[in-house]
């Protein structure tokens, strides 16, 4: 390629790029950023290379790719684009490793720090975007994850307490009904509560969390209520993450 135009150079990667040659893709797009820097495929090239690795599998250069994009063009009209991507990758990794170790690892090594960085990245998207196509799809995977974060909180909280650390128990369950109020994990962690409270001699916390967990089947039933949508700006646990 090295008598190339960039329309020819591009051309080439992109026929990479449906042979899933992502690899060599890469590659082809990196000639393209070095021989034409501020040529027209510059910004298309950079996001091409963030999806390459993508695909193939490679999440830490993806998102170092995507970064690299919004520090070098954060006016971008595809920013949209840029931030859906890196709420993607960060989502579809990490949803596959908490749930690939859910029963061979200490739940209280587990770290879903990266599940907060994907919600992050939606709500960033939905917040500044909110007419992007990118924006439905979003909403609909921070509400997931809001529930996703909370069983994790449940499955830590539960490992403390069938362990008789009441204290660490107690702790994580609060932070469920703290940062995760509108999931249906609210009820489990009421229901933790009541145990480490019981547990620890404390009657009076012990009631008062068996009072609101009462009311909370009386007015809901006896199943988990459907997840209800959360406004974008009272949320209190991103907040808290940020």
């Amino acid at each position: 390629m090295k008598n190339f135009t960039a329309d020819e150079i591009y051309a080439k990667a992109q026929e990479s790029m449906q042979d899933n040659n992502y690899e060599k893709a890469v590659k082809q797009f990196e000639t393209l950023q070095s021989r034409y820097p501020y040529g027209r495929y510059a910004q298309q090239a950079q996001m091409e290379i963030a999806y390459a690795y993508y695909k193939h599998s490679e999440p830490a250069p993806a998102l170092a790719a995507l970064d690299q994009f919004a520090k070098l063009y954060p006016m971008s009209p595809h920013m949209d684009y840029v931030l859906y991507l890196k709420g993607l990758i960060n989502f579809n990794e990490n949803i596959n490793s908490l749930f690939g170790t859910l029963f061979k690892q200490d739940p209280s090594e587990r770290d879903p720090a990266a599940l907060r960085d994907s919600f992050n990245s939606f709500k960033e998207l939905v917040t500044r975007f909110p007419d992007s196509k990118y924006t439905p799809d979003a909403r609909i995977r921070m509400q997931y994850l809001l529930i996703t974060l909370a069983n994790s909180e449940i499955h830590i909280a539960d490992y403390y307490l069938r362990r008789g650390a009441y204290v660490a128990a107690a702790n994580r369950a609060k932070g469920v009904l703290t940062d995760f109020p509108q999931t249906p994990q609210t009820r489990d962690a009421l229901q933790i509560l009541v145990q480490a409270y019981d547990a620890m001699g404390m009657q009076d916390l012990r009631d008062d969390a068996q009072r609101v967990l009462a009311l909370n089947i009386a007015k809901d039933g006896a199943q988990h209520p459907a997840i209800k949508e959360t406004p974008l700006n009272t949320s209190p646990w991103w907040k808290f993450w940020e």
